[in-house]
């Protein structure tokens, strides 16, 4: 096994101060180790997520070789040559492990912001007191999003969102945490090769879900009413100028009717299996509130906003992989984790082979599937 930096190494570098994950702890489970602390029902900051972790690699007694970093992966007879820091290896297969949230994905136009205003991507995102004074545009509504907007109004900044496709959830749904829901109700089970549009589902937006302590919901409602001003998907630059689309009232009504759809599947799945008694009743949540008049124009060299975070997702980085298995959008072309290449495989990527493949309890179904599939590769059977 090969890291780049130190077992855990995003974890350590690359989260803010207050990041906590979005699974509650019962649900943080390896093969042979899981959650054993006081807080099941709480979330792990991202110091407990590198203990937890550095805690795997010693219990697995992994052979990982930290330190280096892989700057070729190519073919090489009936196997592949790996080039890195420390030297070359030689191999008959190859996992690729490095996950889908290696670069942050800015926009093109983020080049034509005013150089008075600082940007900022979640990697290099701290804390409210490392941003210069004054107000801060926070791009992308998801997970990281709708946090750090949180995050930066609490500290009394004024903060603008800028609101694209957005998934909402509630933290709780029927006493339960919605994971909980997502977990027993068999939605996270489902298999890659059962999802309608599997494209779209790997694309999917991270909920609107936050860690806190109190396990409090999170959505855009929640922060109109602590003073965040909603505007529309940034669409443009002009002259220094951050043109919105227009639409919310669509994009929040396309929100609210999916999660009304899911937690009618969770209401279902109670009722017939015979769980009604075991949580409270349903429950049903307030549309989301449109602006009144959100708007469509905000001059970037008013002063108004001093910062911008492009909390507006990631991307992998396949640089370092010259064989030819990613396609024009940067993406690895793969079947359920088997690469377009023999011997190569991969883990960790959205829905690789069910809707939990991205977490960390979800690893462990795709990895024995995908291992099974490389050992019968090397034992000569497909």
């Amino acid at each position: 096994m090969i890291e780049r930096g130190e077992v855990a190494n995003s974890w350590r570098h690359e989260r803010w101060d207050s990041f906590r994950l979005l699974t509650p702890n019962w649900q943080s489970r390896l093969p042979g180790l899981r959650y054993e602390g006081p807080d099941p029902d709480g979330y792990m900051t991202t110091k407990e997520v590198t203990q937890f972790i550095e805690r795997f690699a010693a219990f697995s007694r992994a052979p990982v070789r930290t330190g280096t970093n892989v700057t070729s992966v190519r073919r090489s007879g009936d196997g592949y040559r790996v080039t890195t820091s420390r030297g070359e290896l030689r191999c008959r297969t190859v996992v690729i492990a490095s996950g889908a949230c290696n670069r942050p994905a800015v926009p093109q136009f983020g080049d034509a912001v005013p150089p008075s205003v600082e940007q900022l991507t979640p990697f290099g995102y701290r804390a409210p007191d490392r941003l210069p004074d004054g107000g801060v545009l926070v791009v992308g509504a998801s997970a990281t999003g709708v946090q750090l907007a949180a995050e930066l109004r609490g500290s009394g900044r004024p903060v603008t969102l800028s609101v694209g496709e957005h998934v909402r959830l509630p933290r709780t749904y029927r006493g339960r945490d919605v994971l909980w829901w997502m977990d027993v109700s068999g939605v996270w089970d489902q298999r890659y090769d059962e999802v309608d549009d599997l494209a779209r589902a790997r694309r999917l937006p991270s909920p609107q879900l936050a860690g806190t302590p109190g396990r409090a919901t999170l959505d855009l409602n929640a922060l109109t009413s602590m003073g965040v001003e909603l505007v529309g998907r940034w669409a443009a630059v002009r002259d220094g100028v951050a043109l919105f689309s227009g639409g919310l009232r669509n994009v929040f009504s396309l929100a609210d009717l999916k999660m009304e759809r899911l937690l009618g599947t969770f209401d279902e799945w109670a009722r017939t299996h015979g769980r009604d008694g075991e949580v409270g009743p349903p429950e049903r949540f307030a549309p989301t509130r449109v602006p009144e008049s959100a708007r469509l124009r905000l001059d970037l060299r008013s002063g108004e906003i001093r910062t911008i975070v492009w909390a507006t997702g990631f991307r992998p980085d396949y640089s370092w992989l010259d064989v030819p298995v990613v396609d024009e959008k940067g993406r690895l072309r793969h079947d359920g984790g088997v690469a377009d290449s023999p011997g190569l495989y991969a883990l960790g990527l959205p829905v690789l082979r069910r809707r939990r493949s991205t977490f960390i309890h979800g690893i462990e179904a795709d990895a024995r599937e995908v291992i099974d599939h490389l050992a019968r590769y090397l034992a000569g059977r497909r």
